[in-house]
């Protein structure tokens, strides 16, 4: 049977808030089986525990924040990333500001923190949610599909107005090894006249070239350019993993995303969750699982050894 997990120490990490300027500490801390992810978020005198569940989305204009009883936390998307891809079931996170520390605008800070800590199997099975019938969102002209698969997989296209970004598409298997490689580095980028904007208005005062790509009217304006020639469609499948991990389970289907956003995302989400004929909770075995991410011929697809809970 496949365990839930947790990470094996504790760990901690600071930064800079994207949207504060404001340097904010977080810690991660081993969780017992059950638990789930859940920050806590300290402000003054008083923590509130907000459980990283869709349920407890409340704004995803600019990031995906999560809130309760009057406290938030912003930007959760990068961390919820790259504990999804790793497979951290039940976590405990104090942070003592309003958003996830920045740091370079991608998850690699996040990778190195649970590489640090290590991982700690728990001794309860892993429930994953098995997709069985489509499931489609479309606002305006976006567009997320969502297939049965064996697999995670996510297929992202993305269209921009400008030379530097164009059309890009990408469809990727999310394991932790793909993650660390291909994803987890991509940062969040955006247009130099919309930083300029938010700035102005009190928001992004924390943004700069050394935790974004930021883009002006001839390109990009980083030294070091991109760090993937379609870093852009990688950040949006980064993005995409941690705003999906809300569904609560990971998930065996195949995202299909076109010009996707926080926003739709957590639209998707609350579809698959408001729609339990088109899917199953299983568990795998070990067996099953070490087979699937073989990538086991279609013929064996359907020996896989899982059991419906």
């Amino acid at each position: 049977m496949i365990y839930q997990c947790t990470i094996a120490s504790a760990v901690e990490i600071s930064g800079i808030g994207l949207h504060s300027g404001k340097t904010i500490n977080m810690k991660l801390r081993p969780a017992e089986a059950g638990t789930g992810i859940i920050f806590h978020r300290t402000e003054g005198e008083r923590t509130v525990s907000i459980e990283a569940v869709s349920a407890n989305v409340v704004d995803t204009r600019l990031a995906t924040v999560l809130g309760k009883s009057g406290l938030t936390v912003s930007t959760v998307e990068h961390l919820l990333g790259a504990l999804s891809a790793f497979g951290v079931d039940n976590l405990h996170i104090d942070i003592d500001g309003p958003e996830v520390p920045v740091m370079d605008g991608s998850a690699t800070a996040f990778v190195k923190a649970l590489q640090k800590a290590g991982l700690h199997s728990l001794k309860r099975s892993r429930k994953f949610l098995a997709i069985r019938k489509p499931i489609t969102v479309i606002d305006g002209e976006k567009r997320v599909s969502l297939i049965p698969s064996r697999f995670f997989r996510i297929t992202a296209d993305i269209a921009f107005d400008h030379p530097s970004i164009g059309l890009q598409s990408k469809t990727v298997k999310v394991t932790r090894e793909f993650f660390q490689r291909e994803l987890a580095s991509a940062r969040t980028f955006g247009f130099l006249k919309e930083v300029e904007y938010l700035q102005a208005n009190g928001l992004a005062l924390g943004g700069s070239l050394d935790n974004a790509v930021v883009i002006g009217d001839e390109g990009v304006l980083n030294p070091g350019g991109l760090r993937f020639h379609d870093e852009f469609v990688r950040h949006k499948i980064l993005d995409s993993i941690g705003d999906f991990s809300l569904a609560g389970s990971p998930i065996l289907g195949h995202f299909k995303t076109f010009k996707s956003g926080h926003d739709i995302n957590h639209q998707m989400v609350e579809k698959i969750l408001a729609s339990p004929d088109c899917w199953k909770m299983v568990e795998f075995s070990e067996k099953a699982l070490q087979e699937a991410l073989l990538s086991a011929p279609p013929a064996l697809a359907g020996n896989l050894a899982f059991s419906e809970a």
